[in-house]
Parts: structure tokens; C-alpha cells; sequence
């Protein structure tokens, strides 16, 4: 478990957790993350916590939900045609 700060809510804090895991590649595109009885379990939350957790991360679009399987991490968005030219030139 992790030591929570008092004046950030939960959600927040397991939220960056699990974000960074997605960024330094613990978990890689298309595997599955916690689902919401292993954050409870690992991070000591509440039902409700880890639902905010894992919606908040679905609406950032680093992962998506398979019904019946679970949640998973999304494939990176590479730069789009309208962030301009990728070789910065």
C-alpha cells in the first residue's frame, strides 16, 4: 500500500500510480490493469475508489473497457496530422 496524502483525494493518488506503471511499461499496450478487487486489495480503497480510479483512466484515453474481460491499456496516440510535422522541420 501506499502512504496517501491527506489533501489529495485517494482516487487521485492510485489514479497516478497507475499511470505511471503505464508509462515506465509495467503495464504495456493491450494488458490488463488492476481490476477494481485488485486495487482495492493492493491500495487498501474502497469499491467506489477504484471505479473512479478506472474510469478516470478511460477518460484520459490511456485505456479502455472490454466488457466481461476487463480494462486495458490503450495503444499510444502518436502525433496527429494537425500537431504538425513529426520531424520538426
Amino acid at each position: 500500500m501506499i502512504e496517501f496524502a491527506p489533501d489529495i483525494p485517494r482516487w487521485r493518488q492510485v489514479a497516478e500510480v497507475v499511470r505511471g506503471r503505464i508509462a515506465d511499461g509495467t503495464y504495456p499496450p493491450r494488458t490488463r490493469v488492476p481490476s477494481v478487487v485488485q486495487l482495492t486489495a493492493e491500495f487498501g480503497i474502497a469499491n467506489a475508489t477504484a471505479h473512479k480510479v478506472l474510469r478516470a483512466l478511460r477518460e484520459e484515453g490511456l485505456t479502455y473497457t472490454e466488457p466481461g474481460l476487463g480494462s486495458f491499456v490503450a495503444e499510444p496516440k502518436g502525433p496527429s496530422a494537425a500537431d504538425g510535422p513529426a520531424s520538426g522541420t
